[in-house]
């Protein structure tokens, strides 16, 4: 272990490797506790946190498909009242680093959390521009350059941490958005966030889930994934945070290759509990196994 070091910096906050978890698939870490060390995770990234609480959408609002899974759980969530109180001391335990993913339906929401956590004691802010609009008919903030280049301005004056942008893929040119992220002020990006994905049960005669549409994520969505953090690192000079359809070490590998400084595992969360580690022990073990000392000496070498 000596002989290799696996730390990032992101933003000034120093992870002891490159992992955390992608919002959503982790809870708080609680759930995870007994099978996942927290200590050897860089970070955890939490279940997006609203200002208040989010009841979610109707069941059935989970389901496998080929190659990954749908969900349209809609950031259900106690609030953040509820999380200060109680995730943090819990997180607070553990020596690895706090990302709160932070959601709303407004930019007045988005300002409001943002808010009541500017003087929590977290690391950094994740900020979820996949949220539906409800002031432009439900659209995504994140499809639209100039509504992403908003609302990362103004929760921005609210943020007292390094604020992370997590970018939607379901647009035209992910370039696009990222550069209108950064003209906003996020100090980091993070993508992908789910593919936008529908199932029909041929025998019922009906969607699967009870929204119709849902996010697709899983080993399925990781070229897609790997492309757009490649394009994405060319286009801006931030640290990128790859995810999608992250499995074990050399998927990680492709993502640091691609131009990430940090990676997130997700759906591969539910199907093994344990994937977390495993990624973190598979990179010590690439790194190893070719002789390098430094997670530098391969990040973005893919012209």
């Amino acid at each position: 272990m000596s002989n290799i070091n696996t730390s990032i910096n992101i933003c000034g906050v120093e992870m002891k490797n490159p992992v955390t978890t992608a919002s959503g698939t982790f809870g708080s870490g609680r759930e995870y506790g007994e099978f996942v060390d927290l200590n050897r995770l860089g970070a955890v990234t939490v279940k997006g946190v609203a200002a208040h609480p989010w009841k979610g959408n109707n069941s059935p609002r989970i389901a496998e498909t080929y190659g990954g899974m749908l969900n349209s759980v809609g950031l259900q969530n106690p609030g953040a009242d509820y999380f200060m109180e109680n995730d943090i001391p819990f997180l607070r335990q553990f020596d690895t680093k706090i990302i709160v993913n932070i959601c709303g339906h407004s930019i007045e929401e988005y300002c409001e959390v943002a808010e009541k956590l500017s003087d929590a004691d977290i690391d950094l802010f994740e900020l979820n521009i996949s949220c539906p609009n409800v002031s432009e008919g439900g659209i995504a903030f994140g499809t639209q350059p100039v509504m992403v280049e908003k609302v990362v301005s103004e929760v921005k004056k609210y943020t007292k941490r390094p604020l992370i942008v997590k970018l939607s893929p379901n647009v035209t040119d992910i370039t696009e958005i990222a550069r209108a992220a950064v003209s906003g002020g996020a100090d980091a990006l993070s993508l992908i966030n789910t593919l936008m994905g529908m199932r029909i049960d041929i025998h019922r005669r009906k969607p699967v889930l009870a929204n119709k549409i849902g996010g697709f994520s899983g080993p399925a969505v990781k070229p897609v994934a790997v492309r757009m953090v490649y394009q994405v690192s060319k286009a801006v000079d931030v640290p990128i945070i790859g995810m999608g359809g992250i499995s074990n070490g050399d998927d990680a590998i492709e993502f640091i290759m691609a131009g990430a400084t940090g990676v997130a595992v997700g759906t591969a969360n539910f199907a093994n509990p344990f994937a977390t580690i495993e990624v973190v022990e598979g990179i010590e073990n690439y790194m190893r196994k070719y002789g390098i000392k430094d997670l530098s000496e391969i990040r973005g070498i893919i012209d």
